[in-house]
């Protein structure tokens, strides 16, 4: 259901608005600045993936200008994040909303290549 389709903001309970917990999958220099492979975090009912992008910037000194680009307004080039192990690229980017127990994993641009050791 669209959660803006009655009018009225249906994740608001007793005044209150509602809070969601993920759990965030951080991998190789990520998981460096971080400190820790997965971590529980809760935000906003409302939260997308961009806004726990940018939270994750201002937290970790390691993660800052890492993760969104200098507008905030989208993920950096090659950077990976899944959403339950589906690309956000797939879905609606940084805008992509959150649900309760959702899985997110980030990923550092990683880059690789052949050498030729016959030579």
């Amino acid at each position: 259901m669209d959660r803006h389709a009655l009018g009225v903001d249906i994740y608001t309970i007793a005044g209150q608005l509602a809070r969601m917990e993920l759990t965030l999958r951080f991998f190789a220099t990520f998981r460096d600045a971080v400190g820790e492979k997965e971590r529980i975090h809760t935000v906003d009912a409302d939260a997308t993936v961009g806004d726990v992008l940018s939270e994750l910037e201002t937290t970790y000194d390691g993660l800052d200008g890492h993760l969104l680009s200098e507008d905030g307004t989208a993920v950096r080039q090659q950077l990976s994040v899944l959403k339950n192990g589906r690309d956000i690229t797939h879905m609606a980017g940084p805008d992509t909303e959150l649900e309760d127990g959702d899985v997110i994993s980030v990923f550092p641009p990683v880059a690789g290549g052949c050498v030729d050791h016959r030579r």
